[in-house]
């Protein structure tokens, strides 16, 4: 499996699915249109040998077809080593929807995405992601049982955010652990770009240990909102990445580590639950090992949430959840030593391991 990525505008210069690095050996890759509803969408299923491909949908109101593309694929595949690497029976994948969820969202778009989910018969399961709440899965599961994350009422776990955050946490304080030599965070700076539900939930934690948090986001009514609820600062600065802070938590969309922003960095640590957070991983994860900052890989410490939808289809128990997504700060804590030891970078040995297991189920098929 390749490791590196192309960025959206790259696309255009290759084949636009199979030729470009983010298709990645992809199973399926499934294009929805329904005129009437005006739906638009695309359903990425990255690998099903460990299970079927299971993953949230994102509503977001991309700049072309090409950078939804992508999107997907890369957040499929990394999808199949979250569950992997967090020893779930699952595959990866991932569904986009084209179009502004403030204004095109709908109960009958949600019923139209849902018909061409269950189409799949089971190999593509949903669940809720950015532009998404849990009342949408509850439309979508009206016509497919093919859904994750609905509302407790109808037997689900509800918004799994609040699982994703605290596995967040939890990679957080392993990473801090390996880093500063204690897993206190009380007195530590930490920035939070991105305060949606699992960013605030990261905030939360953070706060309620005496961590300093200083937030930031495109939403002014949200950073008020949760700088009043926790005591956090809005961050004031021309250039985030230029903070003085010891930790650095991308929680919104990813590729901010990138060559813009590495150099001007100053965390010893990077913590968040932005998916697909270095833009390209080999070459960043790389210029991050060199620089010393220790990165806590996205895959691994923002899988909670796949772990408590997970729960769901095996009969939902909450305190066996948050156990096992408490468990993602022993995992991160290993992986960053083995990849010390191994002299390789933190994404590649938390990618090794995914692989591997993958890869020893296939044989076994």
């Amino acid at each position: 499996m390749n490791a590196e990525i192309l960025n959206a505008d790259e696309i255009k210069k290759v084949a636009p699915v199979f030729g470009q690095l983010s298709f990645d050996e992809h199973e399926q890759v499934v294009f929805c249109y329904d005129k009437d509803t005006g739906l638009k969408a695309i359903i990425g299923i990255h690998n099903t040998v460990l299970g079927p491909a299971l993953g949230g949908t994102r509503m977001w109101n991309y700049s072309s077809e090409w950078e939804a593309l992508n999107d997907v694929l890369r957040l499929s595949r990394g999808m199949t080593f979250k569950s992997s690497i967090s020893g779930l029976d699952l595959g990866g994948g991932k569904a986009v929807i084209i179009g502004d969820a403030k204004t095109q969202k709908s109960p009958e778009l949600m019923r139209r995405f849902g018909k061409f989910v269950d189409s799949l018969s089971g190999k593509y399961i949903t669940a809720e992601d950015v532009g998404m709440q849990t009342e949408d899965m509850d439309t979508v599961r009206e016509v497919t049982k093919y859904v994750t994350g609905i509302s407790e009422h109808l037997g689900g776990s509800g918004n799994p955010s609040p699982v994703t955050g605290y596995g967040v946490y939890m990679g957080m304080k392993a990473a801090a652990k390996y880093k500063f030599g204690t897993d206190n965070l009380e007195g530590k700076k930490v920035l939070v770009q991105g305060i949606g539900n699992v960013g605030e939930t990261v905030v939360k934690h953070i706060r309620e240990e005496g961590g300093e948090v200083f937030i930031s986001d495109i939403n002014q009514e949200r950073l008020e909102a949760v700088q009043q609820k926790y005591g956090a600062k809005i961050y004031t600065g021309s250039d985030l990445y230029t903070a003085d802070v010891d930790i650095y938590a991308p929680c919104a969309l990813g590729a901010t580590v990138n060559d813009e922003t590495i150099g001007k960095l100053k965390a010893q640590v990077i913590a968040g639950a932005a998916n697909n957070q270095l833009e390209n991983e080999a070459k960043h994860g790389k210029l991050l090992q060199e620089k010393g900052i220790v990165y806590a890989p996205d895959f691994l410490i923002n899988a909670g949430g796949v772990i408590n939808v997970y729960a769901e289809l095996k009969g939902y128990n909450r305190q066996e959840t948050m156990a096992k997504t408490e468990n993602i700060y022993n995992t991160t804590l290993e992986i960053l030593n083995k990849a010390e030891e191994s002299k390789m970078t933190t994404h590649q040995a938390a990618l090794k391991i995914a692989q591997e297991r993958i890869e020893k189920k296939r044989q076994e098929k």
